[in-house]
């Protein structure tokens, strides 16, 4: 399965694609179904991370350092220029402004391993890259679109999101590895969960598909213009996290994950914050829906690219 993944996530694309366009009453279980299914992916993903290393992640500086500034400098200064094209629709300006200006702290995780890059840098960077979001996206939205707009967003659901699939995984993962050095029962299950993971993506990307494709799809001539948005993004961070990386002296997994981090954005977190806005957005939640349909498409393409882009000899 790990040598025919990416045929297998795109066949994960597809099913999702054709299970929610020809069963849209399948949208809403589908959603419910998201964060449990993407810790589980998670929890997975950790134990293949030796934990007791993780403490040597956190004192990568470098590293840390090249992601904020990626992250909380650069990516602002493009998403900016990249939402005037939607910036004459405030609806649609607002939707792409929450998913742009955040950075994904779940799956970049997964995706950057499965294309040979750093997961434990990209663990250790988690709470840093949530806490930054947390405090700068308010900042952000107030100069790109005013301080009553800002008022009107409550931003809780970053607290639990992080809770629910980064802290509740990690400290289950611990646990597991811990068992697995005291038992052969703990080793078989470790093993088990972690050739789970090709299956595990697959199915997440099957359900986060089926939950929104047919939303968009009734919403698709509204949403057009948020597409190329979208689609620039991506074009524009491959290289910008690979010139960053290579500018701050990373070795080739540190690039890549660097690489990852830039284009990946923390779209089922910021869901929750875009659902809970006045009934006058209600078409932003879409917005970010598209985004993430989209990046989707964009990872599975990049785990194939982007070892091939940044090759080991580099």
């Amino acid at each position: 399965m790990e040598r025919h993944q990416v045929a297998l996530y795109v066949a994960g694309l597809a099913l999702g694609l054709a299970v929610g366009l020809a069963v849209p009453e399948l949208a809403h279980p589908a959603e419910l179904a998201i964060h449990p299914v993407l810790a589980v992916l998670l929890y997975t993903t950790f134990l293949g991370i030796p934990l007791s290393r993780l403490g040597q992640a956190f004192t990568n500086w470098r590293f840390l350092g090249t992601l904020t500034v990626l992250n909380f400098v650069i990516v602002p200064a493009i998403v900016w220029l990249l939402s005037r094209i939607v910036a004459h629709d405030q609806v649609l300006l607002v939707g792409v402004l929450f998913v742009l200006l955040t950075p994904c702290i779940d799956y970049v995780i997964v995706f950057s391993g499965l294309a040979g890059g750093d997961e434990e840098r990209l663990l250790a960077a988690a709470p840093l890259l949530m806490l930054a979001q947390m405090l700068l996206l308010p900042l952000y939205l107030w100069l790109f679109v005013g301080g009553e707009f800002v008022r009107s967003v409550e931003f809780w659901p970053f607290a639990e999101a992080f809770a629910l699939i980064i802290a509740l995984p990690l400290i289950a993962a611990a646990l597991t590895q811990i068992f697995a050095t005291r038992s052969r029962l703990g080793q078989r299950a470790e093993s088990a969960a972690m050739g789970a993971m090709v299956p595990l993506m697959v199915l997440t990307l099957a359900v986060v598909v089926t939950s929104q494709v047919a939303a968009v799809g009734q919403q698709l001539s509204s949403l057009l213009l948020a597409a190329p948005v979208y689609a620039i993004f991506v074009v524009i961070m491959v290289p910008a996290g690979i010139l960053a990386g290579r500018a701050a002296g990373l070795d080739v997994p540190g690039i890549r994950a660097v690489a990852f981090s830039g284009v990946t954005r923390n779209s089922l977190v910021v869901l929750p914050l875009v659902l809970a806005l006045p009934p006058a957005y209600d078409l932003a939640p879409l917005v970010v829906v598209m985004q993430t349909l989209i990046e989707l498409v964009a990872m599975v393409v990049l785990v194939e690219l982007i070892p091939r882009i940044v090759p080991e000899q580099a």
